[in-house]
């Protein structure tokens, strides 16, 4: 069953190649469409849709992050997202 979530990574996440770890675990995750993007308030989302069990290994390493970071916290966004943020692409997960 494929599944959508938009999440919120809270802690040390910005400045230290979260973004880029993120993209390099969902390619090797695989299956895993979507985007990380930095946020204002020193967050990153996630937007992200593929088979429920390979989502729910990239939240649970999300909950762990990457070697530099220190996750305090991950949020699950619920209802529709801005519209000014980018769609997912099909076999694609990127940052910007």
């Amino acid at each position: 069953m494929e599944k959508e979530v938009f999440i919120k990574i809270q802690g040390r996440v910005q400045g230290i190649g979260f973004r880029r770890w993120a993209v390099s675990q969902a390619q090797e995750i695989g299956g895993i469409s979507g985007w990380v993007h930095n946020e204002y308030d020193g967050s990153v989302q996630i937007m992200m849709r593929g088979e429920e069990e390979k989502i729910d290994q990239m939240i649970v390493a999300c909950q762990t992050g990457s070697p530099f970071s220190r996750v305090d916290k991950v949020s699950f966004i619920i209802g529709r997202w801005s519209g000014f943020l980018p769609p997912i692409e099909d076999g694609v997960f990127k940052r910007f």
